[in-house]
């Protein structure tokens, strides 16, 4: 008998993981909108806006052995609930500063709940992925950009309708709250077993969070390799939305009205790859997917450098964006398989590749030029295609027909 998808256990966890993701780029986006604001509030110069923005990225790096003890303690469904509402009263706590030392520790503390809460909501869709052998992580990362361009719709709105930053992020904090209490019926007890155990392999008392005595070993050479594919894969994503529309105005030589079209196309292709990708995984396999993505990304890339001009360049971006776009999903998917410790290790070392990409084409920009630090996006991309061959892929699932429709 076939199920009515509103009692389709995989589609009631799909939508609580969904919102999570959603929730993580509503916020994110959210803050990162009235950075203006904020910065006339808090009368800070460029440098000191730097600095907050790299407040953030700091406290998420470096959460990974409280986050890994978490998991253990609690679980990813708790770790998950806890750290979206976190970050949900953060919002208004940074609104509310009345400093600039004060907002620093706010994003701080942003920063240590975005760690968890990426972590936890990442290890949800590997265990619903492995509960139900049905591909959705890709997916799930597109509603992390979904969650980005409603913030910016919001952010328009409140902006239009009063200049109080307070009260657009009560608005947000609000909306987010009403994702938190979506979540908290559909998510998972029980995360993905490690090492691609069978679910039904696992014993009833295996259910539960595991217990927090157990110490934090070494990661594996596996591990490792994930971490090195992650790091060039983030690389490429967030130098190519830093760097993209400077490139267009400075190397290219487009108008002021194209030059933002650089990330809009960028953007524009990972929503649409990530949407198809889960389709993707599920007929060639997470490893294929990886491989040919970000060689062509890659090879894109390196193409429109040498070719130079407009056009070429937005098609370079197009390859980016598009075969790049399902790196994030399938390492950790991959990762959450090896257990909490990797999946966290891994998490941190995306949030590195994030923070260091961006200013590490800043500074082969500063030595050469800009078209070289673009250069060294592309070789980024294909060394995600160099780890991907030493990476242990499992085999793409196989889609249920009934359970599809």
């Amino acid at each position: 008998m076939r199920v009515s998808r509103l009692n389709d256990p995989f589609l009631r966890g799909q939508l609580a993981i969904a919102a999570l993701f959603l929730s993580l780029g509503f916020q994110y986006a959210t803050w990162a909108a009235r950075i203006p604001a904020l910065k006339s509030d808090l009368d800070l110069s460029a440098g000191e806006v730097g600095v907050l923005l790299m407040a953030a990225g700091v406290g998420s790096a470096v959460t990974f052995p409280a986050v890994a003890y978490l998991m253990r303690r609690l679980g990813s469904r708790r770790l998950a609930l806890l750290s979206q509402l976190g970050l949900a009263l953060a919002l208004p706590a940074l609104a509310a500063a009345p400093n600039y030392p004060v907002a620093l520790l706010v994003m701080c503390a942003d920063g240590v709940l975005v760690g968890g809460l990426n972590v936890a909501m990442n290890a949800q869709g590997a265990a619903l992925e492995t509960r139900h052998e049905r591909n959705t992580m890709a997916r799930l990362h597109a509603t992390f950009s979904a969650g980005s361009l409603l913030a910016a719709l919001v952010a328009s709105g409140m902006t239009a309708a009063t200049d109080s930053v307070l009260a657009h992020f009560g608005v947000a904090a609000v909306l987010l709250a009403a994702l938190n209490l979506t979540s908290r019926t559909g998510l998972l007890e029980q995360d993905a077993p490690a090492q691609d155990t069978p679910a039904e392999d696992i014993p009833a008392e295996a259910a539960a969070p595991e217990p927090a005595r157990r110490r934090w070993t070494l990661p594996s050479r596996l591990t490792l390799w994930m971490c090195c594919a992650m790091v060039f894969g983030t690389v490429a994503e967030g130098a190519m939305n830093d760097w993209s529309a400077l490139y267009l105005k400075d190397v290219a030589e487009a108008s002021a009205e194209l030059a933002p079209l650089g990330i809009a196309v960028v953007s524009g292709m990972m929503v649409v790859a990530r949407v198809f990708a889960d389709g993707w995984r599920a007929r060639w396999g997470d490893g294929r997917v990886v491989l040919v993505g970000s060689t062509a990304a890659g090879a894109g890339l390196a193409a429109a450098l040498v070719s130079g001009g407009v056009a070429p360049a937005l098609a370079g971006f197009a390859c980016m964006g598009l075969g790049i776009a399902a790196v994030t999903p399938c390492v950790y998917a991959a990762a959450a398989r090896q257990g909490s410790d990797a999946l966290t290790l891994v998490a941190a070392m995306g949030t590195t590749g994030l923070l260091a990409g961006p200013p590490l084409i800043g500074f082969i920009a500063s030595a050469s030029s800009l078209a070289w630090g673009m250069g060294a996006v592309a070789a980024s991309a294909v060394a995600v295609a160099l780890c991907g061959t030493r990476i242990r892929w499992t085999a793409a699932p196989v889609v249920r027909e009934e359970a599809a429709a």
